[in-house]
């Protein structure tokens, strides 16, 4: 019990195994964070799968019975904590695959926001309950994705918004039947998992800094990083198998 991973064809998966709700504690935050701060060592590896064990929650937020027993002094170095792991998905080398299959509350909507890309089950819905449980939520980590009246209803009401109305906001890219999810995700991380190793990580490092930046700056850190593309083996074998109309061979070099 805890947190799983595994590898298989180019991509880690990463498992909240957490029975029954997949609430997590502190010690699960620093297995997240380790696990994914790893991430680039792991080799032949070029996708990263995020996603829980059962069918009852994708994440059901922290343990509120660990938080009750926590006391005010603790909670700066438990926020450091936090802000790790979720830190640690966001700036993972490789790119992240959240594979919601249930209700994602608090601590789950922003572990799955912190992803690259979401794909959810049917099931699925996304809120910020923290009102309800005297805290504040992860609305810096939600609101890169919803308009702000929706973010704010969510943070002052607690109610959560479902797959279908997360995919028509954009936060969610696809929405599946819940015996699709997995097949769907782990289909598009191969498929993620076959491009060049370099330009991979290139340009998650590309995207992660142009993010917030007005274009014409951006644009010119996204050429940078081009130009330490063009160095690689790789960018050479990229265009030569696109003109020979044949599958690139990669060597990570």
């Amino acid at each position: 019990m805890g947190i799983d991973v595994t590898f298989a064809e180019g991509v880690a998966e990463i498992t909240i195994d957490c029975p029954p709700v997949n609430a997590i504690t502190l010690a699960n935050y620093r297995e997240i964070a380790e696990a994914f701060e790893a991430a680039d060592t792991w080799d032949g590896i070029n996708c990263v799968l995020f996603t829980a064990s059962g069918t009852r929650a994708f994440c059901a937020g922290l343990d509120l019975k660990e938080f009750l027993a926590a006391t005010v002094e603790e909670d700066p170095a438990r926020a450091r904590t936090v802000r790790r792991c979720f830190k640690s998905i966001r700036d993972c080398a490789l790119p992240t695959i959240a594979a919601v299959n249930g209700p994602a509350l608090g601590a789950g909507a922003v572990l799955a926001s912190v992803c690259d890309i979401r794909i959810a089950s049917s099931a699925a819905r996304f809120s910020m309950p923290e009102i309800n449980v005297g805290r504040c939520g992860g609305a810096a980590h939600l609101g890169r994705h919803f308009p702000q009246g929706m973010l704010r209803r969510m943070f002052f009401t607690g109610d959560p918004v479902d797959a279908a109305e997360a995919w028509r906001l954009g936060f969610v890219q696809e929405v599946t039947e819940p015996d699709e999810l997995m097949p769907a995700a782990r289909a598009l991380a191969a498929r993620i998992a076959t491009k060049a190793p370099l330009g991979l990580r290139y340009g998650k490092q590309a995207l992660n800094q142009i993010e917030f930046l007005p274009v014409d700056e951006g644009y010119q850190i996204e050429q940078q990083f081009s130009t330490l593309l063009m160095r690689t083996e790789d960018a050479r074998e990229a265009t030569a198998a696109t003109l020979e109309k044949r599958a690139p061979v990669f060597k990570g070099r």
